[in-house]
């Protein structure tokens, strides 16, 4: 959301030069989420590795996915579970929210378990839109989600 290339900064610092910028050349532009969407059972978060039979990633402004699955791969059991990343950007936390919503939609991961569905009702939980949640939040969420 600052538009500061971080890596180029890093290989700067290394090489001994000086930041390319100061505190006060920092400026926000808009909100920022990331989804990290595992290869896990969603109800015990238990890894659960399998073959891929369908991927189909969201796209279109303001939606990134790093990820290296396709139909057909085979999600090792050797590994972290981590499968892709969805970020998405917007002007604000609530468009921001409503464009992950829509992302985590159109996401079609099948064949295996995944945690995007559990992603979706997170996302669409009145606590994640109105802000109030704590560090007990997802504990307290998951046990209800269980009942």
């Amino acid at each position: 959301v600052t538009g500061i290339d971080i890596v180029r900064e890093q290989i700067r610092i290394a090489a001994g030069q000086p930041l390319g910028f100061d505190q006060e050349g920092v400026r926000l532009f808009g909100h920022a989420i990331e989804c990290r969407i595992t290869a896990e059972d969603p109800e015990t978060l238990l890894p659960a590795p399998g073959r891929v039979e369908a991927y189909h990633p969201p796209g279109g402004p303001g939606v990134r996915v790093d990820s290296a699955l396709y139909a057909g791969y085979r999600v090792p059991p050797f590994y972290d579970s981590l499968i892709a990343k969805l970020v998405v950007h917007d002007v604000d936390r609530q468009q921001c929210l409503r464009r992950l919503a829509r992302s985590l939609a159109e996401f079609v991961i099948d064949g295996m378990p995944s945690t995007l569905r559990l992603l979706r009702e997170i996302v669409e939980s009145e606590q994640m839109h109105g802000g109030d949640y704590d560090i007990g939040w997802l504990e307290r969420f998951l046990e209800q989600r269980r009942r």
